[in-house]
């Protein structure tokens, strides 16, 4: 089963280049973040001609999640548990930012697709937003832990996990992103004993997600890796091969992150 995580920065500009995507590299099941979209606006007949079926988290104009699958998808939840005070100034948290359903393959495995808030400015009222989330995504990954069962949790983390996950560290030292408590959140989610699948398969240098569009980043591969794919020890069992599709970010309208995939045996 090949999992694949892409931010793709609006599906309304980027439909086609999704489209392109989704036939050259085939995954089995596509995690989107940033659709940008309320529900009734995300395209589904252009996964569906595909031979996609289709469930989204959206939200107008900002944000928004979908997974897309050559299986049926089972059990969805929309929405990352303890929303309930959760937002900013102590409002419900009603941005769309997680989708989580069953796919069933040789083996049921459960997908969480995220896209974890940005935080900037920090220290501030986003930053703190961005904390409570990671907490959460953190007993959310706890309980799906406990069952015991395989699990893929992939997205866009907006976290840059360590240095040489930048290939200027030293650009992103105040930034939300980098920021000491940022990193330690991220290994308090991972360290419950989940696999951060790209790096169990390569220490390689210079493997980035997401180039910015100014300052000519991408030309110069002024990168960094915030899209991640963490694994349950039950689906890392299952890993045998992750990659990046870098290319993608040298398309015409590209997103300004680039695919994430992994293959599992199930």
């Amino acid at each position: 089963m090949k999992i694949a995580s892409y931010n793709i920065n609006g599906i309304k500009a980027r439909a086609a280049t999704v489209r392109d995507w989704l036939i050259e590299t085939a995954p089995d099941v596509a995690i989107l973040q940033e659709i940008k979209t309320i529900d009734a606006g995300f395209p589904r007949e252009l996964f569906e001609d595909l031979g996609y079926s289709v469930e989204t988290h959206g939200q107008k104009s900002f944000n928004g999640v979908a997974l897309v699958s050559k299986y049926p998808l089972e059990d969805v939840v929309r929405g990352l548990p303890g929303a309930q005070g959760a937002g900013r100034n102590g409002a419900d948290d009603e941005e769309a930012r997680y989708i989580e359903a069953t796919v069933v393959g040789q083996k049921a495995v459960r997908v969480c697709g995220l896209y974890l808030p940005n935080g900037n400015p920090a220290p501030g009222e986003k930053y703190a937003y961005k904390l409570a989330w990671m907490a959460r995504l953190r007993a959310r990954a706890a309980e799906l832990l406990a069952s015991e069962e395989p699990f893929v949790m992939a997205g866009d983390y907006n976290v840059i996990p360590q240095a040489e996950d930048a290939a200027r560290p030293e650009a992103w030292a105040k930034d939300a992103l980098y920021l000491p408590e940022t990193r330690a959140a991220f290994r308090r989610i991972v360290n419950l004993g989940l696999t951060d699948a790209l790096r169990v398969r390569t220490q390689a240098p210079d493997l980035y997600t997401f180039w910015d569009f100014q300052r000519g980043a991408w030309a110069r591969n002024d990168g960094i890796r915030i899209d991640h794919v963490l694994l349950s020890p039950q689906a890392a069992d299952l890993l045998e091969d992750c990659q990046i599709d870098t290319a993608m970010r040298a398309r015409e309208k590209p997103s300004d992150h680039a695919p994430i995939w992994v293959q599992l045996a199930a």
